[in-house]
């Protein structure tokens, strides 16, 4: 199954939701940062929860940041999404390793205390930001409390990844529902009667459900209508030309210093870890490039 979001709305509006499978998206971001199990589902989860909140954003150019700082062995994760289905990101420690807690891997031990700050930069003079501490680690409740305190949008936030015995992503994905400020008294019993009762997202997409029939069963009885779909992606914009304009922003001072050194540089995308080589005269021509 192709990775893809799902948008929708359920009875009568009153209700909108998103659903994704992402996979591809996670297993890719696996290979690139060489991620340990552990890491891999933390690191899935916030794409996965990424992707579907840039999805809720309406304009091209429009960048939404989840910035997870925590005292746990992992020691932070980072991930942006716009509103195309593209999604970033990577974790501090991508090779940390714990013991299974309750036979699943211990995300929340690996994130421990911490917080959650997601900004959203639409354009404006000031990009949104709003932060709220870690309730569990497990990052589907932290988002879900995100939601209630930080937007004051009721929600329920599913987010799951599930491995192979050779540490190969099997299946990733996720819901988002959110309540409508006029929602009724029936239609909320409903839901939460079905979000108390549906199965976990991973057993849902390894059953081979899709966003569609995830919602469908999340949304049970509640008139659920499909609005749009997009395909969901791990796409890094980095390139030589943002690489160099990073190395001219340190100053003269330090390229003289590298140059001194008389060794290449090899400069390392965060997001991406793909990897860019620098001479000691390609840093001769950025000096001439700073200031």
């Amino acid at each position: 199954m192709k990775d893809y979001i799902v948008r929708a709305s359920a009875a009568d509006t009153q209700i909108r939701a998103f659903a994704a499978v992402t996979t591809e998206l996670v297993e890719e971001a696996r290979t690139r940062h060489g991620t340990s199990p552990v890491a891999t589902a933390a690191l899935g989860r916030l794409l996965t929860g990424g992707v579907m909140m840039g999805s809720m954003m309406k304009n091209p150019e429009d960048i939404l940041t989840i910035q997870i700082q925590c005292s746990g062995p992992i020691g932070g994760l980072t991930v942006t999404a716009d509103s195309q289905g593209n999604a970033k990101g990577y974790v501090y420690d991508p090779g940390v390793m714990l013991p299974p807690k309750n036979g699943k891997l211990d995300v929340g031990g690996a994130l421990g205390q911490g917080i959650m700050t997601v900004v959203k930069d639409m354009g404006l003079k000031e990009p949104y930001s709003g932060q709220t501490i870690l309730q569990t680690g497990e990052i589907a409740e932290d988002l879900t409390y995100y939601f209630a305190t930080s937007e004051q949008v009721p929600s329920s936030v599913g987010l799951g990844v599930l491995m192979e015995k050779d540490n190969t992503v099997r299946c990733a994905g996720g819901f988002i529902i959110q309540v409508m400020p006029f929602v009724q008294d029936a239609v909320l019993d409903r839901l939460e009667e079905n979000v108390r009762n549906v199965c976990s997202v991973t057993s849902m997409l390894d059953n081979g459900h899709t966003p569609e029939e995830m919602l469908s069963q999340v949304l049970e009885g509640l008139d659920v209508e499909i609005t749009d779909t997009m395909p969901a992606r791990f796409f890094c914009n980095c390139s030589r030309e943002r690489i160099e304009k990073a190395i001219i922003s340190i100053g003269k001072k330090d390229i003289q210093s590298m140059i001194r050194d008389g060794e290449d540089i090899e400069v390392k995308c965060h997001f991406c870890n793909r990897a860019y080589n620098f001479t000691v005269e390609d840093l001769k021509e950025l000096l001439k490039k700073s200031r």
